[in-house]
């Protein structure tokens, strides 16, 4: 008789393990209205609650979103490519600890 044992991952910041991992909030510019992708998207990250990431999906990669945090928001933003085209491309933005 064999017994499965689920295997658990540690933490390894200091919060020891009680921490909800963040949730992902999705905007598929795709989806959107010709004009309107930039505000929504700059609105979604000024009200981009800390324990939440942005994941943003688009037709073409969305470097110049990238150079804007970094402009606008130095060193406020992670930046991680989930999916890189060549039909759609998706990124995860994080608000980074301070």
């Amino acid at each position: 008789m064999s017994t499965d044992t689920a295997s658990t991952s540690t933490c390894t910041c200091s919060c020891s393990g009680s921490a909800t991992p963040p949730r992902d909030i999705l905007i598929d510019v795709r989806t959107l209205p010709h004009g309107s992708c930039r505000s929504v998207i700059f609105r979604a990250i000024a009200d981009l609650p800390g324990d939440a990431n942005l994941v943003v999906a688009a037709p073409h990669d969305p470097a110049p979103l990238r150079e804007y945090l970094a402009i606008a928001h130095p060193d406020e933003f992670g930046w991680d490519y989930l999916e890189e085209g060549p039909d759609v491309w998706r990124v995860r933005i994080s608000r980074v600890a301070a």
